[in-house]
């Protein structure tokens, strides 16, 4: 099984160019041995993932948003979905919205003058720009620790929601979690995120609960 599983892997290198680490996927979730990743970790096209026996791997895609569990075998990981040897996969799509799981620091900065125009389409009765949107109540951000994040609801009232963002409080070490800290936002509101000098605006889809939601629905990347 091991010279089958090398074979595999050997294919998969000779056949897969060098590509730019640009992330592709989170990973959410991890069981068993599993080399070379871990819980919340990135992982970039091209990479290769062994699974051991009764192992197992769910993936979630930010640009696809398809959300692959995988269990054992080899997986050459793509741009929107992964290619599986000798294991087996289990593929869906759930809601997530691409441009909330990949912000960027430019637009992260421009989103407060975002903000401003939608409010002053809303003044003159034109349609508002579309907000990048969330799934889930409970928002997955993506920040480094020791600084401070602010929640601002932009079309009502709402307490604002602070949170020094202090490391032993952080998943993974980069990642605060609001369904893990027990605070929720409200299904159909629009926000502001606040992380320093980066501004970001988004809302939350009406449909959404607080029920278990997968991480890409609920992804915000403010680094």
């Amino acid at each position: 099984m091991k010279s089958l599983i090398g074979a595999v892997v050997g294919a998969f290198c000779v056949a897969t160019p060098a590509l730019a680490e640009t992330p592709a996927a989170i990973v959410e979730d991890v069981q068993g041995k599993v080399d070379g990743i871990a819980f919340m970790d990135y992982v970039a096209p091209g990479k290769i993932i062994k699974l051991g026996p009764k192992a197992s791997v769910t993936l979630s895609y930010l640009k696809s948003c398809v959300r692959e569990t995988i269990s054992e075998g080899v997986v050459l990981v793509g741009a929107e979905q992964s290619t599986v040897q000798l294991g087996d996969v289990k593929r869906e799509t759930v809601p997530c919205d691409t441009n909330a799981a990949k912000l960027s620091e430019r637009e992260a900065n421009q989103s407060a003058a975002t903000t401003f125009r939608t409010m002053r389409s809303d003044i003159k009765g034109a349609a508002p720009a579309k907000l990048p949107t969330l799934y889930g109540v409970a928002p997955l951000v993506q920040a480094k620790s020791g600084s401070t994040l602010v929640i601002e609801r932009t079309d009502g009232k709402e307490p604002s929601i602070t949170v020094p963002l202090k490391n032993e409080i952080m998943v993974g070490g980069r990642f605060y979690d609001f369904a893990k800290a027990g605070k929720s936002l409200t299904p159909g509101g629009s926000y502001l995120a606040i992380l320093g000098t980066k501004r970001y605006a988004f809302q939350v889809d009406a449909s959404a609960t607080a029920s278990s939601t997968p991480i890409v629905g609920r992804l915000l990347r403010l680094e």
